[in-house]
């Protein structure tokens, strides 16, 4: 096991070296294999998110040729400060730079630079003005610092509840939103304070008022057939919002067919194989169904490693997977395809081999993918809770037969389906005494014929020492005729035959017992076949279960990623309470009205029809992940909302009339606001193409709401502007 805080490719390198030299020592016939190496896996996840990264950094540069490549350079400083920035305060609190952390830095790549695309587009438009390059740097931070420093608290805010999420998803995903907040803190830090310095020194006046040929062609292009779709709304204000709010009911209304889960299975190039013989199987026995497995799976192009364990599971290879206990009836096989092999193809594999070994004779075989969150048994399971024994088995036995006839589980377990047989001894206490026979002489004799006894030791010239064990001959086919051949000493010293004061017997009895609050219970599990949803098998479950007459001394619990998505979500009310009262307090004390807030928020049913349709489209469910980009998606939307009410209100205070001033605010932040969600979609694309089950629907998600905001608010937040326009008290200017 690698300690914590170390760096695992850094300790691989060291660790291979040694053990080469440790396998030149071993003796002929005795080989020494890597079976299973994290390090690499670690160095090919870390050079896809570099390269991920890279490409993220020309998606952005290339979103700001309109402000010119002085400003562009200015902004790009950013990057690279935040960032820095960022990684030492992640070092500084503990977190390490694992995948999650990572994939934290890219999504804040677009998010890092949105500050200072602000901060410089109004330096740029200052200059336009006609002031010098300390004047303008100067006025414009002071212009926008305050709506900047508002944009990042309210982002903030967003990912704070993800950041305090309870439970093993917490943990699983704290690094994430952990690393989004620290950059996006260094991000301000260097917004306002660097930005403004190097504008002043590196930026220039223009020569040409309207700005460089992007800026013209997006002036052009897109500005003025948005100043006409502006006008336009504002002539059928309520038709305009009539319509957004159907779009809205209509991508609320795909939420059933895009359905829900919890976290995806693994993209990793590689699953287990658990072999479960019947109860009593010796471990040879076991040992030669595993070896049938094995050349089954050797078989196969894509399989390039396959590593059996008889009698006990592997050691951890995965974060949430752990090492079985002694069993002689279990093997597990783990299984390394080619590593880059697309996931497509490793869940075909994997369909393909359930149907292989479906049926397989002697055995249960069950193929699973690893799955990424917190460990659960099987994705879905049932508690049968019942304190009498008989109900508990029997009511199993219909939750098992009503689980088989569904479509879409597999793998079916109920662990007091087979009874297990076990040894009863009941001893006659009365002859026994009778007989001057001690009890504990009866257990030490059944144990002799059972296991066998340490009698003695026997020490080797060289210093070994090796136990010497006494038992019966082993008898395979009338192992109980042994007891009625075995004598036990009384305390006269005559020997009595056991079956005269014991009798021995095979019994049966419930395999496992467990409890769940205090009260005992049976759990029948079941795995998902691929193209199912397991939240909606868990409920078409539990709704046949609801149909069932059951006694009161019989209940039933939903287990499995029920239970974990419960547990994950669960207390983060709190939470977000908390983070909505910030949100809100943030919004009031920066606005100062009650009205600029509702107008702000209003922006998040916006993104919400974008995540929505992306999901249906791309066939991604409603996962953990992705519902963690919602969250996220609702503090950027606000930061974009809050760059136009903010300087309209400015506008108004200066003097200017409500429409000219909305107007005006609207077109003056069309490109800033353009440009962020531009930055913040370049840099989510990567993680997106990357078609990983984990991070790109997150990505999808932030990817699809800025796309709608972006084209929805940019009419709506002026149009409820208008219509509820907050009371502004003008200015005076001062005389000069």
């Amino acid at each position: 096991m690698l300690k914590d805080l170390k760096n695992i490719v850094q300790n691989d390198q060291v660790l291979k070296p040694a053990l080469g030299e440790f396998k030149r020592t071993l003796p002929a016939g005795i080989g020494l294999e890597v079976a299973f190496d994290q390090a690499v896996n670690v160095e090919r996840r870390l050079s896809g998110l570099g390269r991920d990264f890279l490409i993220a950094v020309l998606l952005v540069l290339l979103t700001l040729l309109p402000l010119g490549w002085r400003a562009s350079a200015v902004v790009m400083i950013s990057i690279p400060l935040s960032l820095s920035i960022g990684l030492a305060l992640l070092n500084l609190i503990g977190y390490s730079l694992n995948q999650l952390s990572i994939v934290g830095l890219v999504v804040s790549l677009g998010l890092l630079v949105d500050d200072s695309i602000v901060v410089v587009e109004n330096i740029e438009r200052f200059l336009r003005m006609g002031y010098s390059r300390k004047e303008a740097a100067v006025a414009a931070t002071k212009q926008i610092g305050i709506a900047v420093v508002g944009c990042t608290a309210t982002l903030i805010l967003a990912f704070l509840p993800l950041a305090f999420l309870p439970e093993g998803s917490g943990d699983f995903i704290r690094s994430l939103p952990m690393a989004v907040i620290l950059t996006i803190i260094a991000s301000l830090f260097v917004a306002i304070t660097i930005i403004p310095f190097l504008s002043s020194m590196l930026l220039r006046q223009h020569e040409q008022v309207e700005g460089n040929f992007f800026l013209r062609a997006f002036k052009r292009y897109l500005n003025d057939p948005y100043k006409k779709a502006l006008m336009l709304a504002f002539r059928f204000p309520w038709l305009s919002l009539l319509f957004t709010l159907l779009i809205f009911l209509g991508s609320l209304s795909l939420v059933p067919r895009i359905g829900f889960s919890l976290f995806p299975m693994s993209e990793k190039p590689m699953f287990m194989v658990d072999v479960n013989a019947p109860l009593g199987t010796s471990i040879e026995a076991t040992d030669a169904i595993a070896h049938a497995v094995e050349e089954e799976l050797t078989q196969h192009p894509l399989v390039v490693g396959v590593s059996t364990n008889v009698g006990k599971g592997n050691p951890r290879i995965y974060y949430n997977e752990f090492q079985k206990n002694n069993a002689p009836n279990y093997a597990q096989l783990f299984v390394q395809v080619k590593p880059h092999t697309a996931v497509p193809e490793l869940t075909a594999l994997t369909d393909t081999l359930r149907a292989r070994f479906v049926d397989f004779a002697g055995a249960k075989i069950q193929v699973r993918r690893f799955q990424q969150g917190p460990p659960v048994d099987a994705p879905v399971e049932i508690r049968v809770l019942s304190e009498d024994l008989d109900s508990l088995r029997s009511w199993s036995l219909r939750v098992e037969q009503i689980m088989r006839s569904m479509d879409g589980l597999i793998y079916v377990n109920n662990p007091l389906r087979v009874p297990k047989t076990d040894l009863e001894v009941v001893i006659h206490k009365e002859k026994a005494g009778m007989l001057g026979i001690p009890v504990g002489e009866i257990a030490r004799t059944i144990r002799l014929g059972l296991a066998g006894l340490e009698v003695s030791e026997f020490r080797t010239p060289e210093g070994k020492e090796y136990s010497i064990i006494v038992t019966v001959e082993e008898n395979q086919q009338q192992a109980l005729e042994v007891f009625s051949k075995i004598y036990v000493n009384s305390l006269s010293g005559a020997m009595i035959p056991l079956d005269q004061v014991a009798r021995v017997s095979l019994k049966s009895s419930p395999s496992v017992l467990r409890h769940f609050n205090k009260e005992r219970f049976a759990a029948v599990t079941a795995f998902v076949q691929t193209g199912y949803n397991t939240y909606a098998l868990t409920d078409q479950l539990l709704t046949k279960l609801d149909a069932l007459d059951t006694p009161p001394s019989v209940s039933f619990y939903a287990g499995g990623e029920r239970e974990t998505q419960a547990e994950s979500f669960g207390g983060i009310e709190t939470i977000f309470i908390i983070a909505v009262f910030g949100l809100l307090a943030i919004l009031v004390l920066e606005f100062r009205t009650f009205k600029s807030t509702i107008i702000v928020l209003s922006v998040i049913p916006l993104g919400i029809i974008g995540a929505l349709l992306m999901l249906f489209m791309i066939g991604e469910t409603l996962s953990f992940v992705a519902t963690v980009g919602m969250i996220a998606l609702v503090g950027i939307e606000i930061k974009n909302s809050i760059l136009l009410v903010d300087y309209t209100n400015q506008l108004r205070e200066a003097g200017k009339p409500l429409e000219e001033a909305i107007v005006e605010g609207a077109e003056t932040r069309f490109l800033p606001i353009l440009l962020t969600t531009l930055t913040a979609i370049g840099g989510l694309t990567p993680l997106a193409l990357e078609r990983s089950p984990l991070i790109s629907p997150l990505a999808y998600v932030l990817i699809g709401g800025l796309i709608s905001s972006t084209l929805l608010s940019r009419v709506i937040t002026p149009l409820l502007y208008k219509l509820l326009p907050p009371k502004i008290e003008v200015k005076r200017q001062s005389a000069e």
